[in-house]
């Protein structure tokens, strides 16, 4: 636990406006922990104040090199559209000590800053299909916007993050060793993943072959990681710490994951757990809309395969974390990510029962599109 002194010292290390009056636990993220910073003056701003998972992240400088490259585009694209805010739009880091974008303390923390985003509204679980809508618009435009971006590749922050088949190279190996006796309780859950272990490589073999191009993706294209407005208008796309190259179903397959469910990620009664139809249809056309011209045609036809694809893989990395002692994600209960896993593979399931009338969606959507 960090002290309010300890909070106030830190903070002081960063180019700020305005005096620290407080900082206080923010949002609800598995891997960092963040702090939402008060300034004394009216008019000085509010910050954002994180202390980065190094154990996650292993390469920080390199992390926030990625993010500054990435927000800095994102600004210079901004400036030159008429009635943007950049300092709404996208997120803005605080330069530390020697004008770096992070502070390194004495007991070897990594910490950055960010400008706090006023009046803004996040949902974990999307609500009405305008919603949905004004996320893929705004997922859709973060794509859009980053396809341009010049230089060297980005830093992979975490290797190999969405790569299929070592993450079943490694649930396989750690069921194998079994290091906390867990394997009978996830029967279930384990032969679910072994039934549909090679499908569930296909975009990674067509990205191999060539048939599908990398991107510079997010990687982590929760719902809650967009921001909208108060008036639930697409506003800003944050978490940037996984965004690397990659393939564009990993940020729209994520994205449906976590938009159209109608529970929660960890709710334990699965009979509430479904796939809801129109929010699909609705995110897809903000999403679409935004890059339905830049998407190649093999692209578009496995978006919607895409949804299960990064479904599965989000619960077979709580099973195996679960498997493994829960060593990555944070948790509050016993089972925790045991539960995780049933919830995100019965929507797998409830989007299998849905796959033809997914495929139907996007087809009618890039028709108009096309006109």
């Amino acid at each position: 636990m960090v002290s309010m002194s300890d909070l106030k010292q830190i903070v002081q290390k960063f180019d700020i406006s305005g005096t620290f009056t407080s900082a206080v636990p923010y949002g609800s993220g598995h891997i960092n922990d963040t702090f939402k910073v008060d300034t004394r003056q009216s008019a000085a701003p509010d910050y954002i104040l994180q202390r980065i998972n190094h154990q996650v992240f292993k390469n920080v400088p390199k992390l926030q090199e990625n993010i500054l490259r990435v927000t800095m585009h994102l600004r210079k694209k901004l400036e030159s559209i008429p009635g943007s805010d950049p300092d709404r739009e996208t997120l803005t880091l605080i330069s530390g000590p020697d004008q770096l974008p992070y502070y390194h303390d004495a007991d070897g923390n990594f910490w950055r800053m960010y400008l706090f985003i006023r009046d803004n509204k996040s949902y974990n679980r999307v609500q009405i299909p305008d919603q949905a809508y004004e996320g893929g618009k705004a997922f859709g435009r973060f794509q859009r916007l980053i396809s341009d971006l010049e230089g060297n590749p980005l830093f992979e922050t975490i290797p190999h993050f969405h790569d299929m088949a070592m993450r079943l190279d490694t649930f396989f190996e750690t069921i194998h060793r079994d290091p906390h006796h867990r394997t009978k309780k996830a029967r279930d859950e384990i032969r679910f993943v072994e039934q549909r272990a090679e499908e569930m490589k296909k975009i990674q073999q067509l990205g191999q072959a060539g048939f599908i191009p990398e991107r510079i993706t997010h990687n982590d294209t929760k719902f809650n990681n967009v921001l909208l407005d108060l008036n639930d208008k697409g506003l800003c796309v944050i978490d940037l710490d996984t965004v690397m190259q990659g393939y564009i179903h990993y940020d729209f397959g994520d994205a449906i994951r976590t938009s159209t469910n109608t529970a929660d990620e960890d709710e334990s009664d699965l009979s509430r757990v479904k796939m809801d139809l129109q929010l699909f249809k609705s995110f897809s056309e903000g999403f679409l809309k935004e890059t339905g011209l830049l998407l190649n045609k093999t692209e578009v036809e496995h978006l919607a395969f895409s949804s299960r694809m990064m479904t599965f893989i989000i619960g077979l990395r709580f099973l195996t974390d679960y498997m493994d002692g829960d060593h990555y994600f944070k948790i509050q209960r016993e089972d925790h990510n045991l539960s995780r896993a049933r919830t995100q593979f019965k929507l797998v399931g409830s989007m299998e029962e849905q796959a033809q009338q997914m495929e139907d969606t996007i087809n009618g959507i890039v028709e108009i599109i096309n006109q």
